[in-house]
């Protein structure tokens, strides 16, 4: 199913159980609210939303579906921001066009909205609709400083309520007969929607999508034709791709109302990423079930950056799914459909980063899948937990490590394009960007900062790409076994291990280490080892005399002819097991120098008696 008809899809499902904004409608973010008389006049001023802390959350209210501003005037009908309904703007802000023409700041807008107000109500006897048009009669801009908030008013969004009822104007009966005669162009072309396959009114312009970080705050298209290199046989903007008006309006709808929801939203780099499932026979809950879990393996809301793991509960579960098997406790129907959509800023618009239209089965193999590329022996993670994917794909930014030992992540220079690849391969079952490694083996060059999750991503990246290999050779599975925790060691890797047990001496030797040999020497041990290596079995074999002495050691060493004897039986197996010292590593043996590097430095073969 394409992206257009499944958020027409979800639209439909919404309204039926009015969950989505009717026809003619959508949900914008309304501060204000004025109270008028039968005549016009204002009587009150109502903040509308949340004030907390000297900051003003503002209501989010279905009201009209805003008009789409370019450089022109237009004006919404019913409701608009303060230069529009009131003739007001910001006096630091000045209008070029308005001096062009000798007219004040938020004359013309005002007289536009009047005008759209005029026209759109037309013969009318209902009482709410014609105190609207009283006061924009008899309203005059200069007496907007008498009016009550008007400093924190100004440029905000703002709705109109008659005195003594509780419903908004724009809610009312009368109101939506209004917004129904005037929704749509009477002039618009019929045709053959390439969405419902109806003949409907085609719309010309598509509605905008608002919420995508880094888009335009007023909301970006994400279908339009704004050049003539994007038209055919001299078609004009939304004939194109002839989509109708209702089409264009639900899925527009859908998806603002995902973007806006957290539940059903995570924010990976650039990416705005939304998810949601289709039901299929099953309750509401269960959706939302769904829904929930897979927010929690992306991340979290956009909003929770601390949400770096899962718990293996949720992994144990959604791995009983994969394998059609029940699981305790998750009311999800493995058959339900489930979509996730990656979207991003370009170029004044909007564009698709991934689409991924599954069942809740296979996505669950497709994750319980990566997460076993993942795994690693010592575990990378704690006990009983996965790392989120937004968390990974933050490994990918500049570290430090600041003076009290806390790691700092620059999570906004992760490159942007590769975090869209690897969530894409994640969630579809594909190859990892092979990017990844070359990537994050300079982050470990230039940071110095060796993270577990940073190995465990190199290891992944080079399972996938073995595998890749092995498959187009037509070789068994089996040549997977040299780069997993059970493989025969290789060159890069055996390097790797002696790297550690080096660095593990030279700690032996000092009560307080200010510098490692990771910190002065891991890069171009990694990179260039024969330039390297002769000089750190040098330094190891003064050491390792200091410490069959005993002398100045650190507190941790409590067996020094032990722990000399260990060391030197280690390094003396690797180092006759390796033939020769390479010059230079490649990128796939760089990738196992680290991966013997943290197998010697965390797993059971490191020395811990000392």
């Amino acid at each position: 199913m394409s992206v257009l008809a499944s958020l027409v899809r979800r639209y439909e499902q919404l309204a039926a159980r009015h969950q989505a904004p009717p026809l003619g409608y959508s949900n914008e973010k309304i501060a204000f609210g004025i109270v008028i008389d039968c005549k016009g006049t204002v009587i009150d001023v109502m903040a509308l939303g949340i004030i907390e802390k000297n900051r003003h959350w503002p209501a989010i209210m279905s009201v009209p579906q805003p008009v789409i501003r370019t450089a022109g005037i237009a004006a919404n009908l019913l409701w608009d921001k303060t230069a529009y309904a009131l003739g007001v703007v910001d006096p630091t802000k000045t209008s070029k066009r308005a001096e062009k023409r000798g007219l004040r700041a938020g004359e013309e807008e005002f007289l536009t909205f009047k005008k759209r107000q005029q026209e759109a109500i037309g013969e009318t006897s209902d009482v709410g609709l014609l105190a609207l048009l009283a006061f924009l009669e008899r309203w005059r801009p200069e007496h907007y400083a008498e009016l009550r908030g008007s400093q924190d008013m100004l440029d905000a969004n703002l709705v109109f309520r008659l005195g003594g009822e509780s419903t908004w104007l724009h809610d009312t009966p009368a109101a939506r007969a209004v917004v129904a005669r005037a929704l749509g162009d009477a002039d618009a072309p019929h045709g053959q929607c390439l969405v419902t396959g109806e003949h409907a009114p085609l719309a010309r312009l598509h509605p905008s999508i608002k919420g995508v970080r880094g888009a335009q705050s007023s909301g970006a298209a994400i279908v339009s034709f704004n050049q003539p290199s994007f038209t055919s046989y001299g078609k004009d903007q939304g004939a194109n791709a002839p989509v109708s008006e209702f089409a264009a309006f639900a899925y527009a709808a859908a998806l603002n109302g995902l973007l806006a929801d957290p539940r059903h939203r995570v924010q990976i780099g650039d990416i705005s990423v939304v998810f949601w499932t289709q039901p299929k026979g099953g309750s509401e809950h269960e959706t939302e079930e769904t829904t929930s879990l897979v927010a929690q393996f992306l991340g979290g809301a956009a909003e929770a950056p601390d949400a770096d793991f899962v718990d293996l509960d949720l992994l144990s579960k959604f791995s009983a799914t994969a394998k059609h098997c029940p699981a305790p406790g998750l009311p999800i129907d493995p058959s339900a459909r489930f979509f996730v959509l990656g979207l991003s800023p370009n170029a004044g618009r909007i564009s698709v980063r991934f689409w991924l239209d599954t069942t809740i089965q296979d996505l669950a193999a497709k994750l319980t899948r990566h997460f076993e590329n993942l795994q690693m022996e010592p575990s990378a993670w704690r006990p009983g937990s996965g790392p989120t994917i937004r968390n990974l794909v933050s490994q990918f930014a500049p570290m430090r490590v600041d003076r009290d030992g806390r790691l700092n992540v620059a999570f906004e220079h992760a490159p942007d394009h590769l975090a869209g690849e690897f969530v894409r391969a994640v969630l579809s079952g594909g190859d990892y960007p092979y990017a990844i490694l070359p990537l994050v083996l300079q982050r470990l060059k230039c940071d110095r900062v060796v993270t577990l999750l940073r190995v465990a991503l190199i290891k992944a990246v080079l399972v996938s790409h073995q595998l890749r290999q092995s498959s187009q050779r037509g070789t068994l599975s089996e040549e997977i076994d040299m780069i997993t925790d059970s493989c025969a060691e290789t060159v890069g890797r055996k390097l790797g291990r002696l790297f550690a047990i080096y660095e593990r001496a030279q700690s032996a030797c000092f009560a307080e280490l200010n510098s490692s040999l990771a910190d002065k020497f891991f890069a171009s041990a990694m990179s260039t080892p024969l330039h390297v290596f002769p000089t750190l079995d040098a330094s190891f074999q003064h050491r390792l005399a200091n410490i069959r002495r005993g002398r100045d050691l650190a507190k941790w060493v409590t067996n020094s002819s032990g722990l000399a004897g260990w060391l030197l039986k280690s390094v003396g197996m690797l180092s006759g097991s390796i033939e020769s010292i390479p010059r230079q590593l490649s990128i796939e043996e760089q990738g196992q120098f680290v991966i013997g590097y943290y197998k010697q430095r965390f797993g059971r073969d490191q020395q811990q008696e000392g």
